[in-house]
């Protein structure tokens, strides 16, 4: 008996023992997954991934996989991983089953500081600044701007400039098409003319006609595809060439990294026949991301004879070969046709703004661009890019000829360029330790080669769309130009305290521009029979070579006295090239100057700006300086020439405020009041009486963008006031406007924009009035093509937008 009950008891200890087992088994969870690279599915080996508050700790192997010891079921636990140069990244789970796969991600640094950039501000944010280092850039005490199109409510089907740029202040803003298929921006007394003084990118490589040679921007990305744009002021010299007014980049929209395939389709249907389809795909298949948007634009203009159509392609793909070596590759295609109404005198714009002065103008575009973009990472304090791009493409003004006797019926004036460029930019940025502080080395080179044949001559004086040129002895002129540049620059970012840092730099340029051609001009060939002379049509050689070499210097300070708050200082010299259109234009209301010379001068900036939770602020005074500013001369013969020295200065402050902060900081509906103000002079330093004193054509001394955007949920709304003070348009101050209205001023003028938004999961409907009181008003005067004379803005205008996200 005592042995029976011996053996019931071991049995009933091992099989209490089983149980216990069973249970325990039965209540722990293994977690296992894989850790890859943020927007990119590329495994990351050798990441340490650890259970915070506990020693539990595993490697990932070489495919990015790893599994945790077993841990108890029914508890919450924070998931850490963390590799040396990246981000760490933590996940809070509290698994339900006894399986849980998870998958980690782990971001460089520098990538985190670009996004950063981005959504610093909170989710709603439309405005932001570019952080001190972001990629193979230095953008330290420089005065920037990162404009957020996804939070944007505005018209982004036309590219409304007045709304996209409402909050980077002392913009003026040319409105020359109601469609927005020229972008025309210019700041502190700079042409906004194509935005030709800005050095205009895309994804960082050159998308203008010609940086040095031709400037001027004719494709502009539809917003729609843009993810965001970064601005950079005067000081951007130093990194991206001679262009006072500064850099301009488009940041286009990548595929969507969290799915394989993303398609997006928005349908825009506005006043005067406007039609705006835009549709896009992308997404991440393995380490390749790609996105894919095309976007046919049509419509039929406020004015009579304004029609145009407007194809554009744009296309990327980025493949991440390892986690250090990224290679990108992009296409740009864009081609549009357009009718130009032609421009009206002072009297005509009074009477209707919407006359149309001839049904024979047209403009025709075709932009081809190709970008290769490589990277290479040697350590995570070390990179190297290179992009190399290349530009095929051309533009034809067709339209009557001002300088015949009989314009609409002579023959019409064809002006044709063909532009065929090529460039490399190398970069490499280090950072290292001074003086126990982290500091940031840039070195950087530019190679680049333009060309542009210029031809312009006579066409059929009918009245369709026909780019050619009647014959070979039709042409007027015909040249071809060249550009060769060779550049390299240094910056230095030198953190002296964690407030205080110094950031020095220097940029070397080689320019060389060359021309040959003819043009024709009307001499005595001869006499009759009675002595009198014989005039004729005769070529005139005409060939430009011109190299020289320019030394650029520059400085920054930053001084950061607490966490959201910078005061910042800059200095740097600039260069302007002489263009191509400098050299040579045959255009019946401006003569060019033989000796034109380049323009030189310098910029300087001296600002506080900001953020906290209620408040983004930037208040800043600048100080540039032109020496031989190019400009028009004598209104009455007008001469493009090297007028005098000049500066301009000023203040330019930008404000916004969330009002419901102070009511709840935690709602998440937004009420956000912004305001942007400049006050800015500009004047010419003469020893000639003529212009000493005078006021810098095309500088509004009052501008002011001011309004709010409310978001509730997936609703969101925008009313936006802008005023622009009266400036002038010539050097000479014309206050009577001329006959032909080339000359004389633009009145201020006000206009209100306002604009909706609501966003239901995969659906999005967006709406709005432009110039909402339709106000009458213009924002250029055109000395040649499309005029010449006053080019009116459009009238009150709607639009709907459709979109679904799938």
């Amino acid at each position: 008996m005592s042995s029976f009950l011996r053996r019931f008891f071991q049995l009933g200890i091992c099989t209490l023992l089983c149980f216990q087992l069973f249970s325990a088994s039965a209540q722990d969870v293994r977690i296992y997954g894989y850790v890859k690279r943020h927007n990119s599915n590329e495994k990351i080996a050798d990441a340490a991934v650890f259970v915070k508050g506990t020693s539990i700790k595993v490697i990932t192997d070489k495919k990015g996989f790893f599994q945790l010891p077993s841990l108890p079921l029914g508890q919450t636990y924070i998931i850490s991983v963390f590799k040396l140069g990246m981000q760490t990244s933590s996940k809070e789970v509290t698994p339900q089953t006894s399986k849980l796969k998870l998958d980690l991600t782990l971001q460089d640094f520098e990538e985190l500081l670009e996004e950063v950039s981005v959504n610093g501000l909170d989710e709603s944010s439309e405005i932001a600044r570019l952080n001190e280092v972001e990629g193979t850039a230095i953008y330290a005490a420089k005065k920037s701007e990162v404009i957020l199109l996804k939070n944007l409510t505005a018209n982004l089907a036309t590219n409304n400039s007045r709304q996209v740029y409402n909050k980077v202040p002392g913009l003026n803003i040319w409105e020359s098409d109601g469609a927005g298929i020229q972008l025309g921006i210019g700041g502190r007394g700079l042409s906004p003319n194509r935005t030709s003084n800005f050095n205009t990118r895309q994804n960082g490589y050159d998308i203008a006609a010609d940086a040095l040679g031709y400037p001027e921007s004719y494709y502009t990305p539809p917003l729609e595809a843009v993810e965001r744009i970064q601005v950079v002021r005067g000081a951007a010299s130093l990194q991206y060439g001679t262009q006072f007014g500064g850099m301009l980049n488009f940041r286009m929209k990548k595929g969507n990294s969290e799915k394989p395939f993303e398609i997006v389709s928005r349908q825009t249907v506005g006043s005067f026949g406007l039609f705006n389809s835009f549709n896009s795909v992308g997404g991440q298949t393995g380490k390749l991301n790609y996105y894919t948007a095309y976007q046919y634009k049509t419509g039929d203009g406020w004015r009579p004879n304004s029609e145009f159509d407007v194809n554009t392609l744009y296309s990327a793909f980025n493949y991440q070969f390892t986690e250090k070596f990224k290679v990108g590759l992009d296409f740009t295609h864009m081609d549009y046709l357009a009718k130009q109404p032609g421009g009206l005198t002072d009297i005509q714009f009074e009477t209707d703004p919407r006359a149309s002065t001839t049904d024979k103008n047209w403009f025709k575009v075709d932009w081809n661009i190709l970008a290769l973009n490589a990277e290479y990472r040697f350590s995570p304090r070390s990179r190297f890019e290179m992009r190399a791009f290349g530009l095929y493409a051309g533009r034809d003004a067709l339209g009557i000829n001002q300088r015949s006797e009989f314009p609409e019926t002579d023959p019409r004036l064809l002006v044709s360029d063909k532009f065929r460029n090529i460039g490399t930019e190398l970069r490499y940025i280090q950072h290292y330790d001074l003086l126990g502080k982290s500091s940031v080395f840039l070195v950087g080179t530019r190679l680049y080669r333009g060309f542009d044949l210029k031809q312009q001559g006579n066409a059929s004086n009918g009245f369709d769309a026909d780019f050619s040129f009647t014959d070979e002895s039709s042409l007027l002129s015909d040249h071809d130009f060249y550009i060769h540049n060779y550049a390299g620059f240094i910056e230095n970012i030198i953190n002296l305290s964690d407030k205080f840092s110094i950031t020095p730099g220097v940029r070397f340029e080689w320019i060389g521009t060359e021309g040959i051609g003819y043009f024709q001009e009307e001499k005595t060939i001869g006499v009759d029979d009675l002595g009198f002379p014989i005039t004729g049509m005769v070529d005139v050689e005409d060939n430009i070579s011109k190299y020289r070499p320019i030394f650029l210097a520059g400085i920054g300070l930053s001084y950061k006295p607490k966490e959201g708050m910078e005061v910042y200082a800059n200095f740097s010299q600039n260069y302007r090239a002489i263009t191509f259109s400098d050299l040579r234009v045959l255009n019946t209301n401006v003569r060019i100057d033989p000796d034109l010379q380049d323009e030189r001068g310098y910029s300087a900036d001296l600002g506080l700006r900001g953020r906290n939770d209620f408040l983004n602020y930037d208040l800043s005074a600048f100080y540039l300086k032109y020496n031989n500013k190019i400009g028009l001369a004598v209104p009455s013969n007008p001469i493009r020439t090297n007028i005098a020295d000049a500066f301009t200065t000023g203040i330019e402050a930008f404000g916004e405020l969330n009002a419901l902060y102070f009511i709840d900081p935690q709602w998440e509906s937004r009420l956000n009041i912004f305001a942007n103000i400049s006050f800015i002079h500009g004047q010419y330093i003469s020893e000639e009486n003529t212009y000493d004193g005078n006021m810098v054509e095309l500088v509004p001394p009052f501008n002011l963008k001011t309004g709010f955007s409310f978001q509730k949920g997936g609703f969101a709304a925008s009313w936006q006031y802008s005023f622009v003070d009266k400036q002038y348009t010539d050097a000479f101050n014309t206050e009577e406007p001329l006959a032909d209205a080339v000359y004389g001023p633009i009145p201020s003028y006000q206009v209100m924009d306002l604009s909706l938004k609501y966003n239901y999961k995969w659906f999005t409907v967006e709406s709005g009035v432009n110039n909402l009181t339709n106000e009458m008003y213009f924002t250029r005067r055109a000395t040649g093509y499309p005029g010449p004379g006053i080019i009116p803005s459009d009238g009150r205008n709607y639009y709907l937008t459709l979109q679904v996200k799938l």
